[in-house]
């Protein structure tokens, strides 16, 4: 019998959509308003969730306070207010579109989940606009 256990967070960073190899303006056709050159933010929303059997001896899929503190340091500590673009290290040459901030998520986060569980992030970047990924 499997179950998914999931945890919420939060994040606010700022990012630009553009790629280097392209003109200003075709930056701005492909991206309008977010390939801003003085940035712009979200108020990201983060759902991951950890799909498996639950442990017979603990109850468990997951203990709720290690996904937790897992998303604190390997997501919130290095996203929270920070300009992703410049900031941080996967997006030295990765665009930051949820898409991709989403797998780069999964990649920090699989390291440290039980191979035998499933990992999906959720991630939200206006209310009404959200990715997922799972591996």
């Amino acid at each position: 019998m499997k179950v998914k256990v999931s945890r919420k967070a939060h994040f606010n960073a700022a990012h630009r959509l553009y790629r280097k190899d392209w003109s200003f303006e075709k930056n701005d056709k492909i991206f309008g308003k977010c390939n801003n050159p003085n940035f712009h933010g979200h108020n990201y929303e983060l759902v991951v969730s950890v799909t498996g059997e639950i442990d017979q001896e603990t109850g468990f899929v997951i203990d709720v306070k290690i996904l937790k503190d897992l998303i604190k340091t390997e997501v919130e500590d290095a996203f929270d207010h920070k300009n992703l673009n410049v900031e941080v290290p996967e997006f030295k040459n990765l665009n930051p579109t949820a898409e991709n901030i989403a797998v780069v998520i999964w990649n920090k986060l699989r390291p440290h989940i039980d191979n035998a569980n499933e990992l999906e992030v959720m991630l939200y970047e206006t209310p009404r606009n959200f990715v997922t990924f799972s591996g």
